[in-house]
């Protein structure tokens, strides 16, 4: 039987943190808009909720001195949070020195202390902050000029602002011992640095993110999930459905018409149009983790789960794709499941054997399992091309974790990316064109795939190239395991994270 969205997501949807909110002029995530000081021409917000963009007209002289005049969409937000958008200044302006950005403010008081990210109509970007009422504004420059993504997170007095345009890493700056209190006003902001004219500012892929707090212990305790969809064409994410629990790993069904993912140990599916969920019958095998796969013809899906016995901890299993009694392939663990061949006969995991994890190939009706890399280190994430020439990976034998290919037999294995981050999971679209990877930063070891840190989704062509920031988030664990492309290739589906239970 299908279920509804629970009713503690409708409470969130009403409350308008991940959707929109039922008001006079619809504001979206953010609770109201005023004016900042005195300005001569009142501003607006227009939020279109298909689209998920803000457009936001201010006036005012400037957000500088002593004292600001713009126009602001704000929420109270306690604690620490990540601020994120895609933005921009619209139409040709008037003055150079016009601005938009993501603001934290103390009060609604035209000289309240605050700490602002902001980007100008010359392109000059920069950290910027009055640290007490009244007091004059300061600011950190970036050598980056009018870049379009732009964040701003708050770590209890520390403020990191981040920049890049679309498809670039990441540049941040960073201020310390900002003491705003811990209930502030945050939201976007368009100033016209001219008080006779205004100005408009365009918004898109907007995100608050509550992170999860130091004291979380991984894999014991969890935050909040957004599923969403990221759109090729248009470089739009939008979110599809939210949990306060851990959703992991979507994963689209040929027909495109429902994703599978798993949580608690279960697979689930969401059917996208009717914005339901059901669950999937594995039997007795209730273990599931975040390697499942769907064969290239759609009618049977592989599991990785800890076996009922618990013997051999995680090992492989095939399903009818409707569900039923799942039958157990690989004869010991650990076995992760990641691949299988378009032709339905082989099925690629990651296999520990011997205290060292490699990737082997098992017949997917069951039988002897072959080996196919014997490097030291991790090697991860085994995926068949559409087409059946190669197998995609990720390995940890160059230092860090990197993608690479080679052919079904184990022959070529070939690296193709060779950066300072680690890369983990990559996905072939349907066409065969591009792939899709996570890429975790140095703060994270390269054999390790955690939950809840600042990463990227990639792209790159097939053979390689180079590599260009689809979505910039937080999440990590869960984010993208499986392949998650819709059968048209035009998007992929994540799952990104956040406190969902926050204090309002």
């Amino acid at each position: 039987m299908k279920a509804n969205i629970p009713s503690v997501i409708a409470a969130f949807l009403c409350l308008g943190f991940l959707g929109t909110k039922a008001s006079a002029q619809d504001t979206g995530i953010f609770e109201s808009h005023n004016d900042i000081g005195p300005v001569l021409h009142k501003g607006t917000v227009a939020y279109d909720a298909n689209g998920g963009t803000y457009v936001i007209t201010g006036s005012g002289a400037n957000i500088w001195g002593a004292s600001d005049e713009f126009h602001f969409a704000w929420r109270k937000l306690k604690g620490n949070f990540i601020l994120q958008a895609r933005a921009k200044l619209m139409d040709k302006g008037v003055d150079p020195h016009r601005k938009l950005g993501w603001m934290v403010r103390k009060s609604l008081d035209t000289s309240s202390s605050s700490v602002n990210a902001t980007v100008h109509g010359d392109g000059l970007t920069s950290l910027q902050y009055r640290k007490v009422a009244g007091g004059t504004m300061e600011e950190k420059k970036f050598d980056t000029k009018a870049p379009d993504v732009i964040q701003l997170e708050r770590r209890g007095n520390r403020f990191i602002m981040s920049v890049a345009h679309s498809g670039e890493l990441f540049v941040s700056q960073d201020i310390s011992d900002i003491d705003l209190g811990d209930d502030v006003y945050v939201g976007l902001f368009v100033c016209a640095h001219n008080k006779d004219v205004v100005e408009k500012g365009s918004f898109d892929n907007v995100r608050i993110t509550v992170p999860a707090k130091e004291t979380l212990v991984p894999y014991r305790e969890y935050i909040g999930s957004n599923m969403e969809l990221f759109d090729i064409a248009s470089g739009k994410r939008k979110i599809i459905y939210s949990e306060p629990g851990s959703l992991q790993a979507p994963n689209w069904m040929k027909d495109g018409k429902s994703l599978l993912y798993n949580k608690d140990g279960l697979i689930y599916q969401f059917y996208l149009k009717q914005k339901s969920v059901s669950q999937l019958n594995t039997g007795e095998v209730r273990n599931n983790n975040n390697d499942h796969v769907i064969s290239f013809d759609g009618k049977m899906l592989g599991l990785s789960s800890t076996s009922p016995d618990k013997k051999y901890g995680s090992v492989v299993y095939t399903v009818p794709i409707t569900g039923g009694t799942p039958k157990q392939i690989t004869p010991i663990g650990l076995s992760y499941l990641h691949g299988w061949s378009p032709d339905g006969k082989w099925l690629t995991f990651t296999g520990q054997r011997d205290n060292e994890f490699d990737i082997y190939k098992i017949p997917s009706a069951g039988g002897d399992e072959v080996r196919l890399t014997t490097a030291k280190g991790l090697d991860d994430g085994p995926e068949y091309s559409p087409d059946g020439r190669y197998i995609y990976f990720n390995s940890t034998r160059s230092g860090k974790m990197q993608i690479w290919r080679m052919k079904p037999d184990g022959s070529e294995q070939t690296q193709l990316t060779n950066d300072t981050l680690n890369n983990w999971f990559p996905h072939i679209s349907p066409d065969g064109k591009t792939m899709v990877f996570l890429s975790f930063g140095n703060d994270v070891k390269p054999d390790d795939h955690p939950f809840y840190k600042h990463v990227y989704i990639r792209n790159m062509p097939v053979g390689g190239g180079e590599p260009r920031v689809l979505v910039y988030l937080y999440g990590g664990q869960g984010t993208i395991n499986t392949p998650s492309w819709s059968p048209n290739s035009k998007q992929f589906a994540f799952v990104s994270n956040s406190d969902l239970l926050f204090e309002k």
